[in-house]
């Protein structure tokens, strides 16, 4: 199968289980992962044919700046079921970073993966 790769979606979110990240916010960013069969949008050069990058990104940072949630868990499924409503997507891995993350130490990221098959 052959692969999308989307890396570094970037935008401020207000996701997270405390207080002060519900209200002050963050930034989060996402990578994107697609396993999609490329063979006839590369033999017909055609767009219409494979998945839309700039779709994927619209949707992503839609999900990021949307409605609040917990946990970064719910941001990445909630992203990789976006990205399987595309009929071409047989799978979406998504990783969401969260650098900022509470932790109680300095961390350079906090990360969640999710892998979604159809």
């Amino acid at each position: 199968m052959d692969r999308i790769c989307i890396s570094g979606i970037s935008t401020f979110g207000y996701h997270g289980v405390l207080d002060h990240e519900r209200r002050f916010g963050q930034r989060f960013t996402v990578d994107v992962v697609l396993d999609v069969d490329v063979a006839a949008a590369a033999a017909g050069d055609d767009l219409d044919s494979t998945v839309d990058y700039a779709g994927v990104v619209a949707a992503a940072v839609q999900i990021m700046e949307g409605q609040p949630v917990n946990l970064i868990e719910t941001l990445a499924e909630r992203i990789a079921a976006r990205c399987l409503e595309d009929r071409r997507v047989d799978r979406a891995e998504i990783t969401v970073h969260k650098p900022q993350a509470p932790v109680g130490a300095r961390v350079a990221d906090v990360t969640v993966t999710v892998v979604r098959d159809r």
